[in-house]
């Protein structure tokens, strides 16, 4: 922490039984606060109390690597499960045997292994891996066995470290619907939106060093700050218009005798007013990825193409095509194929049947995890770009790796000392350089913080070219993705229907039914009538009223709570209805705008199909 306090007077009562996701920028602390709850670091001053004899279980900073099997490793995590079992086998007291079946049986420690079962199939294990010993598995997969060995002990506290980061879409969407049926208490740090949606009750926002609980999900977190920021920046407008009056004042009567005293007086009142403490936002968020020339349609076309490795196909038969214009997430469990899909897309492997085809000019940007561990350590951005474009001047270097929220300081810092966001950012900037036609990222989300996360939606939505995604992020593919392509049993389909509807599908353990074939041209739609144009030209003019009319309301609301008055004692209640009234107006702002952008989306597709 080099001597740069993370907590100043941080206060917050959470009531036992509660799911709190915790929030806030990378390196505020949050982890921190995780190891001070654990007893691992010492606070300076205060106190941390949880209940009277409560277990606290959070997941294990090392993967467990050894010959144990899975399942035993996951049962091994409840030790007094283990260690009653181990005693009733030398126990030859009645009295002590008859406690020690009593006690297994008051803690259901027959149904054990069903249950570890449960869990690490959840967490995307086959059956027949349950007797494979850790050491068969990758850092991530041991990862899992790690979380699932924590959910199996059902601690009374249980502390999750953005456990999403290394489990696929799947595995995240099973572990939110298991946090929800969780019997004791929660508190979990993410930056995943859905998770924090679905799973949790509360929100522990830690920002300039405070800690703020707020009821609700996520967005209604959002929400709730908007309107807070709304109003401290309007007391923070009055604050400065009071300071300029007062110093032009001070600037013109200072020296004149007989205003001195005045003068004094201003001075002391100047150095009292101090602004109100606006959230800050993430100040590195931007990313600025380059536009790319139009090539003519398709980019990548593949007809009955087979991949895999050693001459042993992991997909076949994929007969499809990729636009410019395309959005395309890839679901499906890990394992099934989407990396190796993705690095064919990419170039990185050969087709072993079939035939693939690419744009002659085409141009292709990859992001996957594993390249992280191919920056060189010991150098800083800045070395890096100049390895990549000898000839630019550092001026336009700073200002590419500023288009990427790296700003100066982490621009001549090594990449050992930056931090996995940092790391994120540079490794996407290296992969747009060449401004590419079809951008392909695999788990881009993982080290990014949730301001950095909204800031790559903004990005990719501006972005002209094609996308390849791969995430367990499901805010960032429902607002990315219009199409959907299940890997799944050696074969890539098209997935018709949308991704709540494939969420439902695996929570139901349901198997998508008939999700569609592929095919190499897309279907063509009838023409549209004059009737369905004029329909859509209608739909499209009402919702922007919608948003106009939306948008005076909340300029309404945000006037009459930047009134000092309304915070006044008596008038607390009131504060309340108008704070609810303008999270409401937000709320109703934010799909009316969805809605309009959808209606022009529509409209302009249809006039685009007609010539118009």
């Amino acid at each position: 922490m080099e001597g740069r306090p993370l907590f100043v007077e941080a206060s917050v009562n959470i009531p036992t039984g509660h799911k709190v996701g915790m929030v806030g920028r990378n390196g505020t602390g949050k982890t921190t606060l995780f190891r001070i709850i654990r007893g691992e670091l010492a606070l300076e001053g205060g106190e941390i109390s949880v209940p009277k004899g409560a277990r606290i279980g959070g997941v294990a900073q090392e993967a467990p690597a050894s010959e144990v099997s899975l399942l035993d490793t996951v049962l091994a995590a409840d030790v007094e499960r283990t260690d009653l079992l181990s005693e009733s086998e030398t126990a030859t007291n009645p009295a002590r045997i008859a406690d020690i079946q009593t006690r297994l049986a008051d803690i259901d420690a027959w149904s054990a292994e069903a249950r570890a079962s449960m869990i690490l199939k959840g967490l995307g294990f086959d059956d027949h891996q349950h007797a494979l010993p850790c050491s068969d598995f990758s850092g991530g997969w041991r990862m899992r066995v790690a979380l699932a060995a924590v959910l199996f002990s059902q601690p009374d506290l249980l502390l999750l470290d953005e456990p999403t980061n290394y489990l696929d879409l799947e595995g995240a969407l099973w572990l939110e619907n298991y946090l929800t049926r969780y019997p004791h208490s929660v508190l979990i740090i993410s930056h995943d939106r859905g998770l924090l949606n679905r799973s949790v009750g509360a929100i522990l926002h830690l920002e300039d060093r405070k800690l703020t609980l707020y009821q609700g999900n996520y967005d209604t977190f959002a929400e709730t700050r908007a309107a807070r920021i709304a109003v401290a920046e309007a007391e923070n407008k009055k604050v400065e218009a009071k300071r300029e009056h007062l110093q032009k004042f001070v600037d013109r009567f200072r020296y004149t005798a007989s205003k001195a005293v005045q003068a004094q007086s201003r001075i002391k009142m100047i150095e009292k007013l101090k602004p109100i403490n606006t959230p800050q936002e993430a100040a590195l968020r931007a990313f600025s990825f380059p536009t790319p020339e139009e090539l003519s349609p398709p980019i990548i076309s593949m007809e009955s193409a087979s991949v895999g490795y050693d001459g042993k196909a992991i997909l076949s038969h994929m007969t499809l095509r990729i636009d410019q214009d395309d959005r395309i997430a890839l679901l499906g469990k890990n394992g099934e194929g989407k990396s190796t899909l993705s690095k064919m897309l990419a170039g990185r492997l050969e087709t072993i049947s079939g035939r693939m085809t690419s744009a002659r000019k085409l141009r292709i940007g990859y992001f996957a995890q594993h390249q992280m561990d191919e920056l060189h350590p010991e150098e800083t951005p800045i070395e890096h770009l100049r390895r990549e474009r000898p000839l630019e001047t550092p001026a336009r270097l700073r200002a590419r790796l500023s288009g990427f929220g790296l700003m100066a300081d982490q621009a001549e810092t090594i990449v050992s000392r930056l931090s996995g966001g940092q790391k994120a950012r540079l490794t996407l900037l290296l992969a747009t350089l060449e401004a590419p036609h079809l951008l392909i990222l695999d788990e881009p989300t993982n080290h990014l913080d949730m301001e950095s996360r909204e800031a790559l939606v903004d990005a990719l939505t501006a972005y002209s070219g094609a996308v390849i995604l791969v995430s367990h992020d499901m805010h960032l593919l429902g607002l990315v993705a219009d199409r959907l392509w299940l890997v799944n049993k050696g074969r890539v389909t098209v997935f018709e229907e949308d991704l709540e509807a494939y969420r439902k599908h695996l929570l139901s353990k349901d198997t998508p039914q008939k999700p569609g074939k592929l095919s190499k041209q897309k279907p063509k739609a009838k023409p549209p009538s004059r009737d369905q144009v004029k329909t859509l030209r209608v739909e499209a003019k009402k919702s922007e009223e919608r948003v106009t009319k939306l948008n005076i309301m909340r300029d309404k609301l945000a006037k009459k709570l930047a009134n000092p008055a309304l915070y006044e004692n008596d008038k607390l209640g009131e504060m309340e209805v108008w704070q609810k009234k303008y999270a409401e107006v937000m709320n109703a702002l934010d799909r009316a705008e969805t809605m309009w952008m959808e209606a022009e989306a529509k409209l302009e597709k249809v006039l685009k199909s007609t010539g118009s």
